[in-house]
């Protein structure tokens, strides 16, 4: 690959790596079309790694595309998240059960020591920080399951629901390591079935809940304009 090709694909991984955070925290309203020059003069982009980046979060489902009106951010949509969380404990059901299966006592007691530097809650971080500890946690159980497909899937289902576990977090944050700690002790077991009955408990949601946080996503999109 030339020096030239090698910088392109380097500009559209920064602006893929830009928008894409731009996209998760909803700087473009939901629902409302991407204004491509103005994107482009914010970035110091020209149009086709720019486009290419689009191009590539559309494909995440992070933005749509319509035929002849360009790019649109993606909304927030109660049964679509309800999908994703169904999908997410589905997921994650899997890992625990095969990190019961490969994970080492040490890998096990990595996991309790990182509950142990990161917690207990005392209400002094942000919802967005903690959503980060709670990701990080999952990612690490999810590297105990030696699949990094899965890991790779996670990581696009997190980053699709993160913006909605912002606002979730503040109704959850009394639970949200306790429950951490019950699923890590049923993995030292080696109860597989209890781990993934406790992962189960611990990310489903019913799709009423997904409605209400939904409206309160919304509004804080919009205050926060």
């Amino acid at each position: 690959m030339n020096e030239k090709k090698t910088r392109e694909l380097s500009r559209v991984d920064h602006l893929y790596l830009v928008i894409k955070e731009m996209a998760i925290s909803f700087d473009f309203k939901p629902g409302k079309r991407i204004n491509e020059v103005e994107l482009a003069a914010r970035l110091g982009a020209s149009r086709t790694p720019l486009r290419e980046a689009l191009n590539r979060l559309v494909a995440e489902e992070f933005l749509t595309f319509q035929q002849g009106r360009g790019f649109f951010c993606r909304e927030l949509k109660p049964r679509e998240m309800f999908e994703l969380y169904q999908f997410r404990s589905v997921l994650e059901a899997a890992s625990v059960r095969l990190t019961c299966e490969y994970a080492t006592a040490a890998e096990v007691q990595d996991l309790v020591d990182f509950l142990d530097q990161t917690g207990p809650e005392d209400g002094g971080r942000s919802s967005a920080e903690l959503v980060a500890l709670d990701e990080i946690f999952h990612q690490k159980l999810m590297a105990l399951s030696r699949n990094r497909e899965m890991a790779r899937v996670l990581d696009n289902v997190n980053a699709r629901i993160r913006y909605f576990r912002w606002v979730d977090m503040d109704a959850r944050r009394a639970e949200t390591q306790g429950e951490h700690r019950k699923i890590v002790a049923a993995i030292e077991a080696r109860d597989a079935d209890h781990a993934v009955q406790l992962m189960d408990l611990h990310i489903n949601k019913r799709l009423d809940q997904i409605t209400s946080a939904i409206k309160e996503s919304y509004s804080r999109i919009y205050m926060a304009s």
